[in-house]
């Protein structure tokens, strides 16, 4: 009788151990992260870009983890990054900054590397990241600005590239034409062409410089249309 009861006493042991693993294995782990706000424009089409220059909004990165299911606010620990550095910047707080510099839309992330469950068990370096899409509205209507000459760049031909100037104040990638007032009557403005992946630069329109020369040069005493060609 002894060694029976000994013997229920052991498999309950056995089973309590049991039981004790497998909720180690089931610890909380983070799953996702969401970023808050999930959509952020700055400026209007009557704003030229450069005006938008720090203007700034707090992202918060919320993530979610499961055993048990719960979200918590992890913004400080996550590792925050800007696909388009030019154009936005984000800090390690989450703190998204408009630079001025280019218009357009680009992603924000925050990533969080996970080597262990919050119960220690390992996750093999598991990589959870969120995104949110940054905009900067494109300046294409003379209604507003600073009063500075309107520099309008268009694109042309069946390639792809981008254009960025010097000094900054314009940056844009085809096929989307864009606008900038930010240069003073006067300045000499040098526009670079990077054709992307497998396309060629072919020629420039409006420029002082000759059509086939890259960097375009001219002198912006005046509203300038300018064009290039892809092929």
């Amino acid at each position: 009788m002894n060694g029976k009861w000994w013997s229920i006493v052991v498999l309950i042991a056995i089973a309590a151990l049991l039981l004790g693993v497998n909720s180690c294995g089931h610890s909380q782990q983070l799953v996702s992260i969401q970023i808050q706000p999930t959509v952020e424009t700055f400026g209007s089409s009557t704003t030229p870009v450069i005006d938008n220059a720090g203007g700034q909004v707090q992202l918060r990165a919320l993530g979610t983890y499961i055993h048990p299911p719960v979200t918590k606010d992890i913004t400080n620990e996550a590792t925050w990054s800007s696909n388009t550095p030019q154009m936005f910047t984000v800090n390690s707080k989450g703190l998204l900054t408009a630079t001025g510099e280019s218009c357009g839309g680009t992603l924000i992330s925050a990533t969080v590397t996970t080597n262990s469950s919050s119960g220690g068990l390992s996750s093999s370096g598991a990589v959870v990241t969120g995104y949110m899409t940054a905009n900067v509205v494109c300046f294409t209507s003379s209604g507003g600005g600073s009063g500075n000459p309107a520099l309008t760049l268009t694109f042309l031909g069946n390639g792809s590239g981008t254009v960025s100037s010097s000094p900054l104040g314009l940056s844009c990638s085809s096929p989307n034409p864009c606008v900038t007032q930010q240069f003073v009557s006067g300045t000499p403005v040098t526009l670079t062409a990077t054709p992307i992946g497998t396309s060629v630069f072919g020629m420039w329109t409006g420029c002082d410089s000759t059509a086939t020369t890259n960097p375009c040069t001219l002198s912006l005493v005046g509203n300038r249309n300018v064009q290039v060609t892809f092929n």
